[in-house]
């Protein structure tokens, strides 16, 4: 089949490489190249980098719904549209161009968790289950009809990387199941439930600041949900300490004050909430490198202090 892939970052990774595999003509859009580093080097997205590893030609456009992103996708003329984590919203003139349609693959048991970061707020929110849903794209905002979904738990200290990297090779298999469902003229569509529908925000940077009044499983939630961007802080002395990894504990409650850092380099570093303690396993401070908690305490003391 002939397909226009649409993807940018690693989540689409798995889903680009199984349309290679499976023997697909291809022809890959995706974003510009973006400045990253001290230096502000351009560097090409991952969906670009490995399409031309393929030499499978690649098209950049800032908006695909362009007059120039339209031509160019006529002009390749493809039979179905794939998107993949693409991070940029299509036309009706865009989803006009192949006869199949556009398939979209999708972090979350649609119709819950539409918009850009499914897996991040699944896991903050504390939910025990996600998925992927394959979905036929239309002009709203991951709002067209299911056409497969598979599910699968999270785990109580998953964060929200490790769920995105499992959930990528997930999307890609579902992707498969969907193409070979389709060629096979057994795919099935099915309206979303705009009664269970529920969207989340893109993440910014201050949705990693820390709420330590909040329960100790919140934090944990968040903790988890930001890694590894935009990482969960709190603020040491004014200075944002990052909070890379936490877990729940027994430990007995000596019901101080919220943000009240508690233990010793032998015991570990404990951080109180609102109901409870977290233990703190890693952790940055600013200009530092990431550390245990309990190589962390052997240079530093935070017995006592107060994080806000």
């Amino acid at each position: 089949m002939k397909i226009a892939f649409l993807g940018t970052p690693e989540f689409a990774l798995p889903s680009l490489s199984a349309l290679i595999e499976d023997g697909h003509t291809l022809e890959v859009f995706t974003q510009p190249d973006r400045p990253v580093g001290r230096h502000g080097a351009p560097v090409a997205p991952p969906v670009k980098q490995l399409a031309l590893s393929y030499g499978i030609p690649v098209r950049q456009f800032e908006k695909i719904r362009s007059e120039e992103g339209v031509a160019a996708l006529c002009a390749f003329a493809p039979d179905l549209m794939v998107t993949a984590a693409f991070g940029q919203l299509l036309s009706q003139a865009n989803l006009d161009i192949p006869k199949h349609g556009c398939i979209n693959v999708h972090g979350s048991l649609l119709p819950r968790y539409r918009g850009a970061a499914p897996i991040q707020w699944a896991v903050i929110n504390g939910e025990t289950e996600t998925g992927i849903t394959t979905m036929l794209t239309d002009i709203g905002m991951d709002t067209g009809d299911i056409l497969l979904k598979e599910s699968t738990p999270i785990g109580p200290d998953e964060t929200a990387g490790e769920l995105y990297v499992r959930l990528s090779v997930m999307g890609a298999e579902l992707l498969r199941r969907t193409i070979a469902a389709l060629e096979a003229g057994t795919l099935t569509r099915e309206k979303q439930n705009e009664a269970d529908a529920s969207k989340c925000p893109m993440l910014k940077k201050e949705h990693g600041k820390l709420d330590l009044s909040q329960s100790a499983q919140r934090v944990h939630n968040l903790v988890r949900g930001v890694n590894p961007w935009p990482g969960a802080f709190a603020l040491w002395d004014g200075a944002p300490l990052k909070i890379w990894k936490t877990r729940l504990c027994t430990r007995e409650n000596p019901r101080l004050p919220a943000g009240t850092c508690v233990g010793d380099a032998k015991q570990g570093l404990f951080l109180q909430c609102g109901d409870g303690l977290v233990e703190v396993l890693e952790l940055q401070a600013p200009g530092g490198r990431r550390m245990d908690g309990r190589s962390f305490l052997r240079g530093k003391s935070l017995e006592g202090a107060v994080l806000q």
